[in-house]
């Protein structure tokens, strides 16, 4: 079957809600994936934040294989090893407490919503609290995920959604201030922005809402879910601060490929807010994912992954910085990590789709930020091969334009 044929078949049985590339990926290897048609794709985007190890790491493969051979799935019913083990690195590698496994991050994201409402509602036997979100975040697609997304663009089709939802500026303190009433039951962000533009919080407002949040009973949510698990160059992106929430969301990496998302919160949550029955998934955390997050968190630790990821995310953004300093079209560098965004005033769209064609991925934020999130175990050298391979684009573009206004 050729390739036109697979998309043939594709568009012709999936709904379409994705605007997707005309290629067919067929395999990977280590930072690079390969198509149906043999070409090599330096990949910068790791499925949007999620393989952080890559493509085809035997260590990983073989733990998957031999859980497929024990048990795939029995229920939260019943105690399985792989599942407590994986809530115990999990909870070891976070500093929280407690933690529910879910399938994505946005079912994350709505059990870190009722754990706040319902640790409201036991507080003051009384429901109708409201939650403080951030303006140009987001959460996911979910009805409750979205109604938290601080972009109209995604909520404005399916409103109503849910009620008591206010929406302040991040990084903006005051902003948040000013939005706090006897009603509010939780402040939920990002820690870094992803889909937003990649915008760190700032110290400043990371300490602010936590103190914040401690005068009046409200509880910090923090979504770490596209930042978390080594990303930042801490496990969780809050390491780095010192603000410790009392939710905390997680998905993607903790995976690295395998459905698999979580929230999880502190002894003092736990114990007034989601008991028996208000709660429960039927896939979440069986014995399969937990065997691929417990050989996560085992890799993570062996390999000094945050260590790693520091030093090549120090390269990373001395590189980018030196594209923004040669590109007048790139007006700014934001990012930490191996979490980066270049401001492009050209249409990103088209910068992604042209770097295809040289063989690299790199994928959009927003609609004028070009994202940079690589598999966690790339090396200066990966680096070096895309700023060669993104340089020649952005040449073609100026190229291109300047030849266009000359025939004007």
């Amino acid at each position: 079957m050729s390739k036109e044929q697979q998309i043939k078949q594709a568009e012709d049985a999936l709904l379409h809600v994705y605007n997707r590339f005309s290629l067919v990926l067929d395999r990977g290897d280590g930072a690079y994936l390969y198509d149906t048609d043999g070409k090599q794709y330096l990949d910068f985007a790791a499925g949007i934040a999620v393989m952080a190890f890559g493509y085809n790491n035997k260590e990983y493969n073989d733990a998957l294989k031999a859980q497929v051979d024990k048990l795939l799935h029995t229920s939260n019913l019943y105690y399985s090893v792989p599942t407590a083990t994986a809530a115990q690195a999990l909870t070891k590698a976070s500093g929280m407490d407690r933690v529910f496994f879910t399938n994505s991050g946005a079912e994350a994201i709505e059990g870190a919503i009722k754990a706040a409402k319902k640790y409201a509602y036991t507080r003051d036997g009384h429901g109708g609290h409201e939650i403080i979100a951030m303006n140009h975040s987001f959460h996911g697609r979910t009805i409750g995920a979205l109604s938290v997304t601080g972009n109209e663009h995604y909520r404005e089709p399916f409103e109503p959604l849910m009620p008591g939802v206010k929406y302040a500026d991040f990084n903006d303190l005051d902003s948040v201030k000013a939005q706090v009433t006897d009603k509010t039951c939780a402040i939920i962000f990002e820690t870094i922005q992803g889909e937003g533009g990649i915008y760190p919080a700032s110290k400043e407002f990371m300490e602010g809402v936590r103190a914040l949040c401690d005068e009046n009973d409200i509880l910090l949510i923090l979504d770490e879910i596209q930042c978390g698990v080594g990303r930042s160059g801490h496990m969780f992106a809050w390491q780095g601060y010192g603000v410790k929430p009392d939710i905390m969301t997680s998905a993607k990496a903790l995976g690295c490929g395998v459905p698999v998302g979580a929230f999880l919160m502190t002894e003092r949550v736990a114990k007034t807010s989601l008991m028996p029955g208000d709660h429960g998934t039927t896939y979440g955390g069986n014995p399969f994912v937990g065997a691929a997050v417990t050989k996560v968190f085992e890799m993570m630790e062996r390999e000094q992954m945050t260590a790693h990821v520091q030093e090549i995310g120090a390269y990373l953004s001395q590189k980018l910085d030196m594209l923004v300093d040669k590109y007048d079209c790139l007006t700014a560098h934001r990012g930490v990590g191996l979490m980066h965004g270049l401001v492009c005033t050209k249409k990103v769209a088209e910068v992604s789709a042209k770097a295809l064609e040289k063989g690299l991925i790199v994928i959009t934020a927003g609609s004028d930020v070009i994202r940079f999130v690589p598999p966690l175990i790339i090396e200066k050298e990966h680096v070096d091969e895309m700023i060669e391979k993104l340089s020649a684009v952005l040449d073609e573009m100026d190229e291109t334009a300047l030849n266009r206004n000359k025939q004007k």
